[in-house]
């Protein structure tokens, strides 16, 4: 999925303005003007847009972590884990909204997306485990769209 489909949808499960998804960016150590996050929420058609940068999208994550869970100080910041996967988006959106695997599973049920505990287990371990799924985009999309159903 693309990163600006994922700031697309995280701006409006979050109800902000482009101003505060910078400002959630910066969070996580992503400095940069409102104009440029405005450029990464436009859709593909619209005249200005750019994409969004793995980088940029692990630390709008990470700000977004930072933000709903708070920042441990007495720890060093971890390094920003890239590339971005969807099984990358979806383990941090567990992680900020605190969501436990009743909740991931409950939100996709709720989009008619079924999965299995083990399944959704397989999409959080280590790409080199046995048992390791990656997420696909029809997955972390039906995620989203239920997410965005959970927080109205």
């Amino acid at each position: 999925m693309l990163n600006n489909d994922v700031l697309r949808s995280l701006r409006y499960i979050l109800n902000t303005s482009d101003a505060q998804m910078a400002e959630i960016a910066a969070l996580g150590g992503c400095a940069l003007g409102e104009g440029e996050m405005r450029a990464w929420l436009m859709r593909e058609e619209e005249t200005g847009y750019r994409e969004c940068p793995d980088e940029a999208m692990a630390a709008f994550l990470d700000g977004l972590v930072y933000l709903k869970r708070g920042k441990d100080d007495s720890r060093p910041t971890p390094p920003l884990e890239l590339p971005v996967s969807n099984n990358l988006i979806l383990k941090k959106l567990r992680v900020a909204f605190e969501l436990r695997d009743d909740d991931l599973l409950a939100i996709l049920r709720t989009v008619d997306f079924p999965l299995s505990k083990s399944e959704l287990n397989a999409l959080f371990r280590k790409p080199g485990h046995s048992n390791y799924r990656v997420c696909g985009d029809q997955l972390l999309r039906n995620f989203l769209k239920g997410l965005a159903q959970r927080q109205a």
